[in-house]
C-alpha cells in the first residue's frame, strides 16, 4: 500500500513540473490469455450485482419506512437497515470478484444502475417480513441461475466461480430465507394471541429488549 502510496505522490509530483495542462499516462498492453470468464457468465455475475444493489435499495425503504414517527418501530427499522448493509456488501463482493478475474477493465460505471424500490409501504410487520422473505428467495434463484450459467458453457466450466457462489452465498442465503420465515411465523403467533400489542412486543425483542 506504502508502495503504491509513493508511485501516486511521485506521478504528481511529474505532472506538477511538467508545462503541458495535462499529465497523460500512456496506455500499456497486458496480455489477456489470464481473462477467462464467459460471456454468459460474465452477464449472469453483472446482473447479479443489479440485483444486489436493488435489494440494498429495497431494505432502506423498508427500514425508513419503519422509523417513521406515525410507525415507530426501532426494531423493524434496525433489522431491514441492517439487511440493507448486508446486500450491498454482497454487491462489493462480487464487484471484487469481477476485478480479481479482470473483468471490469472497462464500462465500469454501468454497471451499477440505480432504479427506484419495488415498494414504498406496507401494511404491518408480517407485511413486511415476508416481502423480504420474497425477495431473498429471488435473490437465491437468481444466484443459483449465475451458477448454472458458469458450470453449463461446454467450452469452460467456471467450477472457481461456482465453488464460490455455493460457499460464499447460497448457505447465508438459505439461512436468512429460514431466518425470516421464522420471524414471520413466530410474529403471526404473537399477532394471534396478543392482538396489535402482538407487534409492539415483536419489535422489542427485535431490538434485544427484555419483555
Amino acid at each position: 500500500m506504502k508502495a503504491v502510496i509513493f508511485a501516486i505522490a511521485v506521478l504528481l509530483a511529474v505532472c506538477a513540473q511538467a508545462s503541458a495542462k495535462q499529465c497523460n499516462v500512456n496506455p500499456v498492453n497486458i496480455p489477456k490469455g489470464w481473462i477467462t470468464m464467459q460471456q454468459s457468465c460474465r452477464s449472469s455475475m453483472r446482473r447479479q450485482i443489479q440485483m444486489e444493489v436493488a435489494a440494498s435499495l429495497q431494505y432502506l425503504a423498508m427500514g425508513a419506512h419503519f422509523s417513521r414517527d406515525a410507525i415507530n418501530r426501532p426494531g423493524f427499522a434496525k433489522l431491514f437497515f441492517d439487511s440493507g448493509s448486508e446486500e450491498r456488501e454482497h454487491a462489493m463482493k462480487l464487484i471484487d470478484y469481477l476485478l480479481m478475474r479482470g473483468e471490469l477493465e472497462s464500462d465500469v460505471t454501468s454497471l451499477i444502475q440505480i432504479r427506484p424500490p419495488e415498494r414504498k409501504s406496507w401494511e404491518s410487520g408480517v407485511d413486511a417480513l415476508e416481502h423480504a422473505l420474497k425477495m431473498e428467495t429471488e435473490v437465491t434463484k437468481s444466484i443459483r441461475s449465475v451458477i448454472i450459467a458458469c458450470e453449463s458453457d461446454p467450452k469452460f466450466n467456471d467450477y472457481h466461480l461456482v465453488d464460490y457462489l455455493t460457499g460464499e452465498f447460497l448457505e447465508e442465503q438459505y439461512k436468512g430465507q429460514r431466518d425470516l420465515a421464522g420471524k414471520a411465523s413466530t410474529l403471526k403467533k404473537m399477532l394471534d394471541r396478543h392482538s396489535s400489542l402482538g407487534e409492539f412486543l415483536f419489535d422489542k425483542k427485535l431490538l434485544g429488549m427484555d419483555i
